[in-house]
């Protein structure tokens, strides 16, 4: 039995959901589609997901099509979600991209299309809603090929369009356009189909479906189909596509283990759970099994997919999706066995607003923090923090909506009421130069057991923290490294602003201790031997005088952003643009339609939209999405520090030591 592991993503409301709801009565898992304005589909299983109308957790479901077991994972569509897709790509064989046929591309539609070609994942396209009122095809077609990529095809033709009558006609082999079409599409990617073409047009004319095929599963060009989830209009052509051009899993059985964790949650008697993509090897229940960092667990259960509902088994096998237990430590984006090399990239960008989050009762702050860590477990993006100097709690989010499902989750789940402040943009430092510094042991002013020198160096764009040696690995013991390079990686969370301390290289110069010691009745004494600790409580100290001689500049989020407008409101909008600081480019017409694209700091978004209705007549339609950090011009923002600063090293030293 072959295994497909599919995604599902779109833009919110581009009928994800449905299309999900359809595909499972059509492999006839369930007798009647469920309806998401109904509350009662298979995947939106919470209730705040019922209430909501909207996709929140991604959820597996699985059904077969002849030989092939599809599990296919439902995504959130709302970008405050975008974390939750993020982690189901890196398990993907394959993906449906849902657009509106009405509202056709959209913010997040691009988002999305452009990971998923960096990644390489196959991907077919399926516009929805062909049934409603204002839907297109050549307009949706036109603003694929312009928006996301001119590599693709569409696999037939539309009737009736905004009607219940509404339906698709795929195309068929003796279609001479449609052959022309692809061929021509197909010789853009292959030279060597190109001169066979150019050679002989029958011999191009009979590997045209081999060769369709194989780029369709190289994610060189995407197929598009058209359809309704509603009235299933087209939904059988695209499970026609689904099984006879995506990829399924390619992987060894007999290879050693690996797998990957895309989600976690909590059972009945709140066990963690942790669903895993296997990509090679088998795993058997009561087996001890290595994960994450330096973690190891026992198997204690195992559920794999099928028809519609998760069953027990005693092992799971290379290309399945399944559930584990027993495994206390585990945590989100985990590595099972052995690791893969894109085991930990990041796809989307991070959170750019930060929130402090209050319980409405002070008795609460504990439940609080026990409830916030949970929902941390499935979510680690949230970045959960914790400000001892103010008593403050600290959360990352994407957007306001993000933090109404919070508040809603901790009332409904743990009976906690909570509150907000006003949330505020997260910048980023990184170095604007190099800097050095070093202390030794048993010389003033250090108060450690220990010797070290670091130096901080600036790096290219989005590398993260990389952490370098040029010491040798045995002139200490492996703990007291690892002890540093935990502690680097802690300490640039807050940079000489407040700010995380990003796209550096953090190098180890210098290393000492002293070896471990006895007193006279041979118990160990601490005041002679170095420890782990001791490390760990130096590095700050050491990397942020490195990080002072190296000096820091503070990046602020910004937006790209696009606006459709009536093309007489254009000049009007100007003045507004540039007093929020918006760099916005050559202006676009389409009829009386102007299209104008440009850069904003997140920071000014809310404003923007606020205040474009008002000037556009109502009919200013505004997207936005993540483009880049930006150096701050202007008055640098400060964040407040909630470690123990060692920018200070009399209050570090004296919460640390409780000694200067």
């Amino acid at each position: 039995m072959r295994t497909l592991n599919l995604g599902i993503l779109a833009h919110v409301d581009a009928g994800k959901t449905s299309l999900t709801e359809r595909l499972l009565y059509a492999a006839g898992v369930i007798d009647e589609i469920g309806s998401v304005d109904d509350g009662n589909t298979q995947t939106d299983s919470l209730a705040l997901e019922r209430q909501r109308g909207i996709t929140i957790k991604s959820a597996v479901v699985s059904f077969s099509l002849g030989d092939t077991t599809v599990n296919l994972i439902d995504t959130p569509g709302h970008p405050d979600f975008i974390a939750e897709v993020e982690r189901v790509l890196h398990v993907l064989d394959g993906a449906v991209l849902v657009i509106s046929a009405v509202e056709g591309i959209q913010s997040q539609t691009r988002v999305l299309m452009r990971t998923l070609r960096r990644l390489g994942i196959p991907t077919l396209i399926f516009v929805n809603k062909i049934d409603r009122a204002g839907a297109a095809y050549e307009r949706v077609l036109d603003g694929i090929a312009e928006k996301l990529t001119p590599a693709i095809i569409a696999m037939g033709t539309t009737h009736d369009l905004g009607s219940r009558d509404a339906g698709f006609t795929p195309y068929d082999s003796s279609d001479d356009a449609f052959a022309d079409s692809l061929i021509e599409l197909l010789a853009d990617h292959d030279e060597d189909f190109l001169a066979a073409f150019v050679a002989d047009e029958s011999m191009a004319s009979r590997q045209l479906d081999g060769k369709f095929k194989e780029q369709v599963r190289r994610s060189q060009i995407s197929p598009v189909y058209f359809g309704s989830a509603i009235t299933g209009a087209g939904t059988n052509d695209l499970i026609a596509g689904i099984r006879e051009l995506l990829p399924t899993s390619c992987s060894d059985p007999g290879a050693p283990f690996s797998a990957s964790v895309f989600k976690i949650e909590r059972g009945a008697s709140n066990e963690k759970i942790a669903y895993a993509r296997v990509f090679s090897g088998r795993l058997n229940v009561r087996e001890r099994l290595a994960f994450g960092a330096e973690c190891e667990g026992t198997v204690t259960g195992i559920e794999v997919f099928a028809e519609g509902s998760s069953v027990t088994q005693k092992s799971i096998s290379a290309g399945q999706i399944g559930q584990l237990r027993g495994l206390h430590d585990i945590k989100v984006g985990d590595a099972l066995g052995a690791a893969r090399l894109d085991q930990g990239q990041q796809n989307f960008a991070p959170p750019t607003l930060e929130t402090i989050i209050m319980p409405r009762n002070p008795a609460d702050r504990g439940t609080l923090h026990v409830a916030l860590t949970q929902l941390e477990e499935q979510d680690p993006l949230i970045n959960l923090r914790r400000d001892e100097v103010r008593q403050e709690t600290l959360l990352s989010l994407y957007g306001e909506v993000q933090k109404e499902v919070i508040q809603q989750t901790l009332a409904d789940d743990f009976g906690i009421e909570v509150e907000f402040s006003e949330s505020t943009t997260i910048c980023v430092e990184r170095p604007a130069g190099s800097g050095a510094a070093f202390e030794i042991i048993a010389q003033e002013p250090n108060p450690f057991l220990a010797t070290l020198g670091l130096r901080i160096d600036p790096a290219p764009l989005d590398i993260g923290i990389e952490f370098r040696l040029e010491v040798e690995l045995g002139s200490m013991p492996l703990a007291f490294f690892n002890a540093v390079e935990e502690a680097v990686h802690a300490t640039l969370r807050q940079g000489l602003h407040g700010w995380e301390v990003t796209d550096c290289i953090v190098t180890m110069t210098h290393s000492g201790y002293w070896a471990r010691q006895s007193s006279a009745h041979g118990v160990f004494d601490k005041s002679m031997s170095s420890t782990a600790g001791d490390f760990r409580n130096l590095t700050p100290l050491v990397l942020m005088d490195a990080l002072k001689q190296a000096g820091t500049t503070v990046y602020e989020p910004v937006l790209r952003f696009y606006i459709e407008m009536p093309e007489d409101t254009y000049g009007p909008l100007l003045p507004l643009l540039a007093t929020l600081d918006a760099s916005p480019e050559t202006p676009r017409l389409r009829g009386e339609t102007c299209l104008l694209e440009g850069q904003i700091p997140a920071a000014r978004l809310q404003e923007l939209q606020q205040r474009l209705p008002g000037m556009t007549r109502g009919e200013g339609v505004l997207e936005s999405e993540f483009d880049r950090y930006a150096p701050i011009s202007g008055e640098i923002p400060v964040r407040p520090r909630s470690d123990h600063n060692p920018l200070d090293r009399k209050e570090y030293l004296l919460h640390v030591l409780r000694r200067v």
